[in-house]
């Protein structure tokens, strides 16, 4: 299955951090292929700090699984990196060392509690946008869901 990641910092090394995630993703899913986009640099979206943001996208082809089950798996993989929370305790974003978000697993739709597939902001965010379109250039393309046309 052909799945797209975002990947973000805004504390510490960023780069560094981002690169332990590539290597911990590649490390852990085994993928047969995976290429990483050039890092983009934007101001937080949807919650204001001075600390500007770290993202690539990173495209990778794994054997199948439930679209849930890796999605433990990169939480898992962002605990392990860093400890600190994502969103505060009323539910806003916050400064963060890791963040690996699912934009996109095949051309999958699905809406669960915990997942939503395509990543329902995707658009609204140049952060992804950038790297997504980079590492797969004229995107969408007809397999694409309609919502991420």
């Amino acid at each position: 299955m052909l799945v797209h990641l975002n990947i973000g910092s805004n504390q510490g090394d960023r780069r560094a951090l981002i690169e332990r995630a590539v290597a911990l993703i590649v490390d852990i899913l085994q993928p047969v292929e995976w290429r990483v986009s050039s890092p983009v640099e934007t101001p937080p979206w949807g919650f204001s700090s001075p600390f500007p943001f770290m993202n690539a996208g990173m495209d990778l082809r794994i054997p199948q699984m439930a679209p849930e089950a890796l999605l433990d798996t990169l939480q898992a993989i962002e605990r392990s990196i860093s400890s600190m929370p994502h969103r505060n305790a009323d539910g806003s974003y916050r400064d963060r060392e890791i963040d690996i978000d699912i934009i996109l697993v095949d051309s999958l739709r699905m809406s669960t509690e915990r997942l939503v597939l395509p990543h329902p902001r995707m658009l609204e965010r140049e952060f992804v946008m950038r790297p997504l379109r980079e590492l797969r250039p004229g995107w969408p393309d007809d397999n694409q869901p309609s919502e991420c046309r």
